[in-house]
């Protein structure tokens, strides 16, 4: 893991494509702006990793077509 030091308004530049920016500091927290081009996905890491739970959940709930359309064998 990369530690990196920036004060309010400097930034990180990641690849050509993508900047971070310290944008305010208060108390134990910071708020970034990302610029990066729209087809990178930028997700808190909470949100990302409940969205793979729930795509591992769809991959795993596998149904028949006649499930699907409610008739009975």
């Amino acid at each position: 893991m990369l530690v990196l030091t920036r004060k309010i308004g400097e930034t990180i530049i990641i690849g050509e494509h993508i900047e971070i920016k310290v944008i305010e500091a208060k108390g134990d927290q910071i708020k970034l702006g990302i610029s990066a081009p729209k087809d990178v996905e930028i997700h808190r890491k909470e949100v990302y990793e409940s969205i793979q739970n729930e795509n591992r959940q769809a991959v795993n709930n596998t149904f028949s077509l006649e499930q699907l359309l409610g008739e009975k064998k």
